[in-house]
């Protein structure tokens, strides 16, 4: 059971990071100020740093890890390009990115709930990742 519940909370994160990564691709060309920027690259770059950590532990286990679902991914795009179509703001970048990082908090704590029986280094990980997702949200308001 704790290898199942470990391998689990690695692929949720794993899905959460490529959704994130492609949601600060898809505003990040948007920004106008260079502090957004930094901001946005720097947590993209951080989350790269997890996902290659991940891939570690899952390469273990013989898993090719997990991808975002296809409606989740649409519903982002569909949101993402409606908004910034009436509005490239930072403002607008800024209340997405929000909105992204408070629902992956709220997956990856559920996930995290949900998979109780996960080792302590896989626990670990999804913590540091919601941290990252609470700080970039903090980051954000600022730009509101």
């Amino acid at each position: 059971m704790i290898e199942q519940d470990t391998i689990k909370l690695y692929r949720e994160c794993d899905a959460g990071i490529k959704m994130g990564v492609t949601s600060i691709d898809d505003v990040l060309e948007y920004a106008d100020s260079k502090r957004l920027s930094k901001y946005l690259t720097d947590c993209k770059n951080e989350h790269l740093k997890l996902k290659y950590e991940i891939q570690s532990f899952l390469d273990k286990y013989h898993d090719d890890g997990k991808e975002p679902s296809p409606m989740a991914k649409g519903m982002s795009w569909v949101k993402t390009n409606v908004k910034m179509s009436l509005n490239y703001s930072d403002k607008t970048i800024a209340d997405l990115m929000i909105d992204g990082c408070d629902m992956g908090v709220k997956s990856l704590s559920k996930y995290l709930n949900q998979y109780k029986a996960a080792d302590e280094n896989s626990k670990d990980i999804t913590k540091r990742l919601i941290g990252l997702e609470e700080q970039l949200s903090k980051d954000m308001r600022q730009f509101l």
